[in-house]
């Protein structure tokens, strides 16, 4: 797989039309198609490979209860996830244009806010949760020695130690500088991050699986033992190993990336054409996927034979190795792993999306700024000790929203939007007001099904259909939305190729 360098230009959105209160430079259509395969395939390598992405994976390892099965719920995962990334994605090369924008189309010109906000909420969570991560990386290294240990034993701050704090400032600002050099920086950033973290999980696998002797494919404990581990770590309430754990691997995995799949085509549109955008996937998603979740397979069963315990979070096994050098890299790859994820996953979404509430006076850096601050002040409140069950939130949230946008785009649009009116206040997504309360009725009542009653509704429904919330919200919202609105939209030829005036 190469990086395409060298693409076509497309035309820019160039209407005396556009509204100031839709449009500016970043949320117009790409003119420059530079992310080639290999592009896409490492937006997939940092999005995956961070210490949640690695927890997340050993967490449904337990449930599966051995790796043969874990591969197979895994595998089925990343074919679906593979399929949806495409089918957005595709929408992204044809149009240009960003979330936010595309959400137009579904939701009205104004309305489309909504959906962008719940998205870029979802975001900043994660960029604090991600940032803190790799600060626990970079502090587990440090407090091996007598001076930081001290330093962090004494001194406290915001409900942190002092250690916590300075460190999690340093990856924090490490992002900025990134994001704020702009999306082929993001670009540049990313085919770096991303095979360097493969390297780092392949070096713990093999030193691992040498400490122990042997490749362990299984953790040595009895059922009921593995079982609430597996509950503990993940909430997931069924057997280790059944049919139903599988399902749920398979759900929960999928469920991991529903946010993403909502803005995935904030970078299919950089990429020349949909043969490119399947070739990174192809590569990026079920390839990559199903070998970093046995890789991470390996190193939990490896890690429970060597310390007699399991060990969920990578920086936690890496912290007990006895080489300095090990433990420093480990720690320095976890933070790269980190910087990858937040800016891919969680600022290129909050800076898009921000700018798209009021495009005259937020850019793209500045909507990136907004959800780095929003994260900072989340710090003291460190709302993301338990990120298993945020999984099934993102699931609940996303699906709904997910369900109308598709629809309207695929099954009533027929793939074709006027992408000029996209950026009209009284043009054809005007709806009511710039607000269409069809595509909002749907997105509600999905997430009745997909939010409230899995918390709220008989005690029976939350543990037997939870893991699959995304899901029920998709079906739900989508089958709806087409019910009242199929037929009404008109089915125009514009793409961004031709949206000129």
């Amino acid at each position: 797989m190469t990086a395409t360098e060298s693409t076509p230009s497309r035309p820019a959105l160039v209407s005396t039309e556009h509204s100031p209160r839709l449009y500016n430079d970043d949320l117009a259509p790409a003119t420059e198609r530079k992310w080639g395969a290999f592009s896409i395939f490492n937006v997939w390598t940092s999005d995956v490979h961070s210490l949640y992405g690695y927890f997340l994976a050993a967490s449904l390892f337990l449930v599966a209860g051995n790796t043969f099965k874990f591969v197979i719920g895994i595998g089925v995962g990343s074919l679906v996830i593979y399929w949806l990334m495409t089918l957005i994605g595709k929408a992204g090369v044809k149009t240009g244009v960003p979330y936010p924008v595309l959400a137009r189309a579904s939701f009205g010109t104004f309305g489309a806010n909504v959906p962008a906000l719940v998205r870029a909420v979802v975001a900043t969570f994660w960029y604090g949760a991600q940032t803190s991560a790799a600060a626990g990386a970079i502090v587990a290294f440090l407090i091996r020695y007598s001076g930081p240990k001290h330093f962090h034993e004494t001194t406290h701050l915001l409900g942190h130690s002092g250690l916590e704090v300075v460190c999690y400032l340093g990856v924090w600002a490490a992002q900025l500088l990134i994001i704020s050099k702009g999306m082929e920086t993001v670009r540049r950033f990313q085919d770096f991050a991303g095979p360097v973290v493969w390297l780092m999980m392949l070096i713990l696998a093999v030193a691992l699986s040498v400490k122990a002797g042997t490749l362990s494919f299984s953790v040595d404990m009895p059922a009921k033992d593995l079982a609430t581990l597996a509950k503990n770590s993940t909430g997931l309430s069924v057997a280790p190993g059944s049919l139903a754990a599988i399902a749920a691997i398979a759900a929960t995995w999928i469920t991991y990336f529903a946010a993403l799949v909502l803005n995935f085509g904030d970078f299919a549109r950089f990429v020349p054409d949909e043969k490119t955008l399947r070739k990174g996937n192809i590569w990026g998603l079920p390839v990559n996927l199903i070998l970093f979740s046995f890789v991470a397979a390996l190193t939990t069963a490896a890690a429970s034979k060597v310390y007699g315990q399991v060990i969920l979070e990578p920086a936690q096994i890496s912290a007990k190795f006895d080489s300095f050098f090990l433990v420093l890299l480990a720690a320095l790859t976890f933070a790269v792993a980190t910087l990858g994820i937040n800016v891919v996953a969680n600022f290129v979404s909050p800076a898009f999306d921000f700018a798209n509430v009021a495009p005259k006076y937020i850019d793209f850096r500045r909507g990136g700024l907004i959800a780095a601050g929003i994260a900072l002040l989340l710090y003291p409140l460190h709302p993301w000790d338990n990120a298993p069950s945020f999984v099934n939130a993102i699931g609940s949230t996303m699906g709904p929203i997910f369900g109308v946008i598709i629809v309207d785009y695929y099954l009533i649009r027929k793939a074709k939007v006027d992408v000029a009116a996209l950026y009209q206040e009284n043009g054809e997504f005007r709806f009511q007001g710039g607000w269409n309360i069809r595509a909002f009725a749907a997105a509600a009542i999905g997430a009745i099904f997909s939010s409230l009653l899995p918390v709220y509704g008989p005690a029976g429904y939350g543990a037997a259909l939870g893991p699959y919330s995304w899901f029920i919200g998709v079906i739900v919202a989508g089958s709806l939305y087409f019910g009242v609105s199929g037929g009404r939209s008109r089915i125009v030829t514009t793409t961004a190729a031709d949206a000129t005036a």
